[in-house]
């Protein structure tokens, strides 16, 4: 059995399908059909079953995948990285990150994927959008503040961060003139979207209920955070994001009654995608940048 035969199926399976495995390898779809036809002869049983949208693992299938995903996934990445540190790395690396964490966090410390040789390219996105675009192989490297459930993605937590309640002094003010939850719920509140990722991790955290919709929604918690101190109301947000603010007091922290909850970042990848070098030490040196600071 050959490592590309075996990386054939390990893709074939995590992808349902010989096309998508082939494209994502770099090879022909005939040529991954011979590599799976190949080691079903070795193996003398059949590994996969053909329908019309794909392909389905046998219980044979399920057992080699299981024996041999993660550590194919761990010696390619080793290699890449060791070809990575033998010579000086040049290429294109894809990275992607919700719109305010990019511009805040990771574009800043970018120095060290350049200094390395690398051209970087960045996109934005949400969480679904993160996780298509690592799937069909748009971007190599993404960071998110969820934890992916795709067994094609790997990850690697980064930190965690606060999620704290925030206003302007003048907001904070009102609402602390009135019980906690009335002051909330007749204040303004700001929100990424109408679903109110953050903010409702807080409300439940302290067990407060809003009754009302927000008054402002934008998918870039920089708005929200320019909203905030425009005094147009309150809202939750990443800790990062209002350091600075705090320290000045143009915002305050709206004290928690119960806890300051966290919230987890990660840097996730298609473990298919450190096959190549440039990957593998983007992936290292952004772990290194990033660690530290989140």
């Amino acid at each position: 059995m050959s490592l590309l035969q075996l990386r054939t199926f390990v893709e074939v399976y995590r992808r349902r399908s010989l096309s998508e495995a082939a494209r994502t390898i770099g090879i022909t779809q005939p040529a991954a059909s011979q590599h799976i036809a190949s080691l079903e002869a070795q193996l003398g049983h059949p590994l996969f079953d053909r329908h019309s949208r794909g392909v389905r693992p046998t219980a044979i299938a399920d057992d080699l995948a299981a024996s041999i995903g993660n550590s194919l996934d761990t010696a390619e990445s080793a290699l890449a990285t060791a070809r990575a540190r033998s010579s000086r790395i040049s290429g294109t690396v894809h990275i992607a990150a919700p719109s305010d964490l990019l511009g805040e966090m990771i574009t800043p410390r970018l120095a060290p994927l350049l200094d390395a040789g690398l051209a970087l390219r960045l996109h934005i996105g949400g969480r679904d959008a993160l996780y298509a675009m690592l799937l069909e192989d748009k971007v190599h490297l993404a960071v998110t503040a969820s934890q992916p459930e795709d067994p094609r993605l790997a990850f690697h937590a980064l930190g965690e961060e606060h999620l704290r309640a925030v206003a302007s002094p003048a907001v904070a003010g009102r609402i602390a003139a009135l019980p906690l939850a009335e002051g909330l719920n007749q204040t303004a509140h700001l929100a990424y979207d109408l679903d109110r990722p953050l903010l409702r991790t807080w409300l439940e955290a302290n067990q407060i209920e809003l009754t009302n919709q927000p008054a402002l929604t934008a998918p870039d918690l920089r708005v929200l955070r320019s909203g905030l101190c425009a005094g147009l109301g309150w809202t939750v947000l990443p800790g990062y994001l209002t350091r600075s603010e705090r320290a000045v007091c143009t915002l305050i922290e709206i004290t928690a009654p119960i806890t300051v909850p966290r919230n987890a970042f990660y840097l996730v990848w298609a473990r298919s995608s450190l096959r190549h070098p440039r990957v593998a030490i983007a992936r290292d040196a952004l772990i290194a940048a990033l660690r530290i600071s989140l």
